[in-house]
């Protein structure tokens, strides 16, 4: 199924909210199939929402045929919804998840979830305190703000703006996009470690093998086995169990689409995200 058909599938709108409209997507729960639920995708920031949006319909259609209604929003200053990412705030956001979340519990859907990619994972974490979502599914989510800015600041070797020293005091150009300091700060004050969800979470992340390719890492033994968790994940995964979190990670083989220069696929991420909801 290509990308086109896929967001066929779906209906566009715009959601109305104070600062203008938000590009909205809905993916409705297949006819004749139960209805079990409905999630709120957050998506990820910057070149990366535009590098995973076909991983992402993909697998908003695969839930919308296991019976859950599926919703893509475009935050403000993101994608196809209104407003200026150097206008963009924080609480903007997340006020922004707020109506779509609402949106969502007027469809009378059942249990509703949060399902965040990257920075969207953050977001969703911060989310889930006012939300209270059935549970959390969490694709390669960043693990501190700092760290995650500091990888967009590497590209194009401007590392020193989001170092320990005070926020910028003015706009800044990362990866093509112009942020404000208060975006900057805020997203730099983040740490997974300090958001320990209170519903069941199912963790998501892509294992390369050192030294092995694309090709070898889709090749490589039946299923993923040697598929691994990074360290720093572990590590964090850990401290959620020990502060009372449920957490179920699921490792798999693949290359980071939302990264990678051509728009890729990783059917082990897809196969793996819709098993972990079959028992939901």
């Amino acid at each position: 199924m290509t990308v086109d058909a896929v967001s066929l599938s779906a209906l566009p709108f715009f959601l109305s909210a104070d600062e203008g409209e938000r590009f909205c997507l809905y993916h409705e729960p297949e006819p004749g199939v139960a209805v079990r639920g409905a999630i709120l995708h957050v998506p990820p920031f910057a070149e990366e929402l535009n590098k995973s949006r076909r991983m992402v319909s993909l697998q908003a259609r695969a839930y919308a045929q296991a019976g859950f209604g599926v919703l893509q929003i475009d935050l403000y200053g993101c994608g196809d919804s209104s407003g200026e990412l150097a206008a963009a705030r924080w609480d903007t956001w997340l006020n922004d998840l707020a109506r779509a979340w609402q949106w969502l519990a007027e469809h009378k859907l059942g249990a509703r979830y949060l399902w965040g990619l990257r920075l969207g994972a953050l977001l969703a974490l911060d989310f889930a305190s006012r939300a209270r979502p059935e549970a959390l599914i969490l694709w390669q989510p960043a693990l501190s703000g700092r760290a995650h800015l500091n990888q967009f600041a590497r590209l194009q070797s401007a590392a020193r703006l989001f170092s320990s020293a005070p926020a910028v005091e003015q706009d800044t150009e990362i990866a093509g996009y112009l942020m404000p300091p208060a975006l900057s700060s805020a997203i730099g004050g983040l740490d997974a470690a300090a958001l320990t969800p209170r519903c069941p979470v199912h963790w998501m992340e892509l294992s390369m093998p050192p030294g092995c390719d694309a090709a070898s890492a889709y090749a490589a033994a039946a299923g993923n086995a040697g598929a691994a968790l990074q360290p720093a994940s572990a590590l964090l995964i850990d401290r959620w169990r020990d502060d009372g979190a449920s957490v179920r990670a699921y490792p798999v083989h693949g290359e980071p689409f939302w990264s990678s220069a051509e728009i890729g696929i990783v059917p082990e991420l897809l196969a793996a995200t819709s098993s972990a909801m079959e028992c939901a």
